[in-house]
């Protein structure tokens, strides 16, 4: 560092200060837009749509990439590429770090066997319809990566961040030029397609009598839950919040120390160990979890330091975080030369997906105990809206569509 007026100092605080400020226009629109208010777009896309806008505005006028600009570091691609990578495994992390006193019945044990199994052999067929498709654009594109359509299940079924995990390893080890902007192209129309076909999806449910909207809730927060008996104290020598965020930091070193570990064990898996460092966040926060309640049932620890509140806000923020930065990471010049070949296949998939899972809640029978929340986030993964948020219900995305919502099955 040579001065505090350098770029170079303010690289990231510029990044970060336009990826927020994105999310906050998205959300005005949101809130200003009739069509963008009664659709399931999460703000964290509009917000990453604005920017991708108006970096093709100022390429288009100056020639330059916006962000491999010196006001952002002069690789600032990279940085949100990066963000992106993190913030994935750290929501994880946060949502991991919850606690649930609801015990598993065989009809939720039901459900979630079933919503797995659909997301499951959506990923499969959406691998197997886009590898065909981009194998037959390979024959006509020269020099096409015939192997680009795998991506599709990674954009459309489990989001950004792994979407982008795979794509950089395609491009990196097999010579994808473009690789990284193709996943996270397909990703971003993943949650576009899954918000405008699930919303057409739900009024159509809505005729036919299957579901009925309730009474929105206030979303007011009770002093409970954010400072509940038997936890550390919400203010005292430290902030409990910031309580929340050194656990989740010090599990992803604990995660990038066993990624590091493991990669050196089997060299040849090392890209695949790293894409999958969010499976490994869950493991390793998991672990320290039931440490700390051992602990705690053996009195050696009094005081509970996770809050569930706390952690939600945080994984919220962290995906949130992955969406605008995963979307304004996209590069639409690289895709120029493979544009058919990716409509074809985001199309496709979009098509393919809506009517398989659309035959599937239709013709399925339902009681009034029902719970639509699992159903709602099996159609969230299989169109790419929140990945795997059938497994960890706390994903911004999921809990936004139930705020907005707020629906509930109707006895048939």
């Amino acid at each position: 560092m040579s001065n505090f007026w350098d770029f170079s100092v303010w690289a990231w605080i510029n990044t970060f200060a336009v990826l927020l400020g994105s999310l906050l226009v998205g959300n005005m629109l949101k809130r200003s837009i009739p069509f963008l208010r009664d659709s399931l777009t999460p703000t964290s896309v509009i917000g990453g749509i604005i920017l991708l806008i108006v970096a093709a505005i100022y390429k288009a006028i100056t020639g330059d990439v916006m962000f491999d600009t010196a006001s952002f570091g002069a690789n600032g691609t990279a940085h949100l590429e990066v963000i992106t990578y993190h913030a994935l495994a750290l929501g994880f992390i946060a949502s991991s770090f919850k606690t649930t006193n609801s015990k598993l019945t065989g009809k939720r044990t039901a459900e979630i066997f079933n919503t797995g199994v659909t997301t499951v052999s959506t990923y499969l067929l959406q691998g197997t319809l886009g590898l065909g498709i981009t194998l037959i654009c390979a024959l006509v594109i020269s020099g096409f990566f015939p192997a680009a359509g795998v991506l599709l299940p990674f954009g459309y079924g489990q989001g950004t961040g792994q979407a982008l995990n795979y794509g950089t390893i395609y491009e990196v080890e097999h010579g994808f030029i473009g690789g990284k902007s193709f996943g996270l192209t397909i990703a971003a129309l993943g949650f576009l397609s899954a918000s405008i076909g699930g919303v057409i999806h739900l009024n159509i449910m809505k005729k036919r009598g299957r579901i009925v909207l309730s009474k929105r809730s206030d979303g007011s927060t009770h002093s409970e839950e954010v400072d509940p008996e038997g936890e550390i104290p919400l203010q005292e020598s430290i902030d409990k919040f910031t309580v929340q965020v050194a656990l989740i930091i010090v599990a992803y070193v604990s995660t990038y120390l066993l990624m590091f570990l493991l990669g050196n064990l089997v060299p040849g898996m090392r890209s695949v160990i790293y894409g999958f460092n969010f499976l490994l966040g869950v493991l390793t926060a998991t672990i320290i979890k039931l440490v700390m309640n051992f602990l705690h049932k053996k009195q050696i620890i009094h005081r509970r330091y996770t809050n569930n509140f706390l952690m939600t806000r945080a994984s919220n923020f962290f995906f949130d975080l992955m969406v605008v930065a995963g979307v304004a990471a996209i590069r639409l010049d690289i895709l120029e030369s493979s544009f058919s070949a990716f409509f074809l296949a985001s199309a496709s998939s979009a098509a393919f997906t809506s009517s398989t899972f659309g035959c599937a809640t239709t013709s399925s029978s339902s009681s009034s105990t029902m719970n639509i929340e699992a159903n709602l986030c099996a159609r969230e993964a299989t169109t790419g809206l929140t990945g795997v948020s059938f497994i960890n219900s706390s994903h911004s995305c999921c809990e936004g569509i139930r705020q907005d919502l707020s629906v509930a099955y109707a006895a048939s």
